[in-house]
């Protein structure tokens, strides 16, 4: 008999009943398959969680043959052809006075001055040494994160 599937939550009641069928039970099929019976009972509950690779397993251990058919409708729609009909996206365009990516707006419209040697970090953080000077009057206190 045909069992036509649409859905992946039509897979459940097939397999309880073709192992039913088969006169099987959960424990039964699991030693075949080399598995502990609570594997394929997770198997079973939620056959969507499985790789078509498994599944298929099961489905030779239970004489099932899997028959992929085209539908009448589908068969008469011409066949999507290799190039794609919708068109490609533009490329993005740049908003006028944004600078390139790395680049200051100064630099890019040459009004910086010279390029300042930023000091290298050390490979390694400092250690804390201890209590830190407290900020002078003047200055603002930054919030610690």
């Amino acid at each position: 008999m045909n069992y036509p599937v649409k859905t992946v939550a039509q897979l459940r009641p097939l397999l309880q009943g073709f192992r039913k069928a088969a006169g099987l039970t959960q424990a039964m099929l699991a030693s075949r398959l080399g598995v502990t019976q609570q594997t394929y009972a997770q198997l079973e509950a939620d056959p969507s969680a499985v790789s078509v690779e498994r599944l298929f397993k099961v489905l030779r251990v239970l004489e099932v043959e899997v028959v992929l058919a085209q539908t009448a409708a589908s068969a008469a729609e011409p066949a999507v052809s290799e190039k794609s009909t919708v068109p490609s996206r533009p490329p993005k365009a740049k908003t006028p006075g944004t600078p390139a990516r790395g680049m200051s707006l100064a630099r890019q419209r040459g009004t910086a001055g010279p390029a300042k040697a930023v000091p290298k970090a050390s490979p390694r953080p400092q250690q804390d040494t201890g209590p830190k000077r407290q900020a002078s009057k003047t200055s603002k206190a930054k919030e610690n994160w």
